[in-house]
């Protein structure tokens, strides 16, 4: 029997089962009826829980690549839910990173994106992941060349690894990234309808309206090629294809991925599938110990509590309210807020204890303005969720 049946029955307010957004999507430059095949593979060495594998990745400069990855299974027989874990930039397939799902009962498979083995670049690897191949000018021929086309295609190839295996529960497959993985998670996430339950963290679209790179890399491409580029490659253009749940997990000051451009991606799903986890002051790093992860694709794909989700919040006055959706517990809640303006990465936030009653949180803003605010809790395992932001201008009294 498929056990995700059950699953979805306890988590209708996740949406774990919700069928397809009947909207046209926008598959980009990838031909996934082909990505969506599983790969020849190679298996390599085994080290405890975890194997060296290496597959098929797309053809770059005409000749055909490998991507490695490091694959884990839990002991037994399953079939088990499974994780697909995308590293983000500077960094690399992380055998660590699988060993923390098999440890959790899932199959994990965390593959390289910039080309490189265990020990270094592939001979037969894709491209790099520096900015300045991530950013290049090219014209519209060489599109399937970019870092973020082979990147992409390894992730969703990677997806079609798992599923084809016998240990591995095809219908409960998920995916996290981090940062530039994050970003990928993104696109992944809107196109691959087979994905059921998805984590960006840091990662998000828009990176052309604010983002690290808004001043840095794209402004150094000529304009045809950012104009390509941001129309096949920035997430923005696929996440309103997500059909899966999706928590996105930020901090307030990132310094890559702000909050505008952050709020503005994840606006972008259905509002009954996106949950939002925004904590202040939260670091950037390739950190996979986030229990909010945990515990979100636990909920979706192992049938485990999910962790609360606050609603839309209502402002009356000065006094801001938002409802925990589903009514659960929250030990702590707060109101997160920055009378700040400017590079959100600079902004200074102010945290103050906000009540909780009846399932209700509520707390009155600062007389400031301008004033950005954001309420949040946290439940008994300490899992921190978040509204929305919102903004007062500096008119407004």
């Amino acid at each position: 029997m498929n056990r995700l049946i059950p699953f979805c029955l306890s988590l209708l307010f996740l949406a774990g089962c919700a069928a397809p957004l009947k909207t046209t999507r926008n598959t980009g430059p990838w031909n996934l009826p082909d990505l969506e095949h599983a790969p020849r593979a190679e298996w390599g060495a085994r080290t405890g829980l975890v194997q060296e594998v290496y597959y098929e990745g797309e053809p770059f400069r005409g000749k055909p690549t490998r991507v490695f990855a490091y694959f884990g299974r839990p002991e037994g027989t399953g079939p088990f839910p499974a994780m697909v874990l995308v590293h983000g930039g500077g960094g690399k397939a992380f055998s660590a990173w699988v060993e923390h799902w098999v440890k959790r009962g899932y199959v994990a498979l965390a593959m390289d994106t910039a080309g490189h083995g265990p020990n270094g670049p592939l001979a037969d690897g894709g491209p790099g992941q520096s900015d300045e191949s991530k950013f290049r000018n090219f014209p519209e021929s060489e599109t399937r060349e970019m870092w973020t086309y082979h990147a992409v295609a390894a992730v969703i190839r990677g997806h079609s690894l798992l599923a084809g295996l016998p240990e591995v529960d095809a219908h409960r497959i998920g995916i996290t990234g981090i940062s530039w993985g994050g970003y990928l998670t993104c696109i992944v996430t809107g196109l691959d309808q087979r994905l059921k339950v998805a984590v960006p963290v840091y990662g998000c679209g828009f990176l052309g309206e604010n983002s690290y790179w808004k001043t840095t890399s794209l402004p150094k491409m000529a304009p045809d090629s950012r104009e390509r580029w941001l129309r096949d490659f920035d997430p923005s253009n696929y996440l309103p294809g997500v059909n899966c749940p999706i928590l996105f997990l930020n901090g307030s000051t990132d310094f890559a991925y702000p909050l505008d451009s952050y709020r503005a991606s994840y606006r972008l799903v259905a509002p009954r599938l996106r949950h939002v986890s925004v904590i202040v002051n939260l670091p950037h790093g390739h950190i996979w110990t986030f229990n909010e992860v945990d515990q979100f694709v636990d909920g979706v794909l192992q049938g485990g509590a999910p962790p609360p989700r606050l609603g839309p919040q209502k402002t009356e006055g000065d006094v801001v309210r938002a409802k925990v959706v589903p009514p659960t517990r929250l030990n702590q809640a707060f109101l997160n807020y920055t009378a700040d303006s400017g590079e959100w990465s600079k902004r200074r936030w102010e945290t103050q204890p906000a009540e909780i009653k009846s399932g209700v949180i509520s707390a009155r803003l600062p007389e400031a303005r301008p004033v950005v605010w954001f309420l949040s809790g946290i439940d008994a395992r300490g899992l921190r969720v978040s509204t929305e932001h919102e903004e007062l201008a500096a008119d407004t009294w």
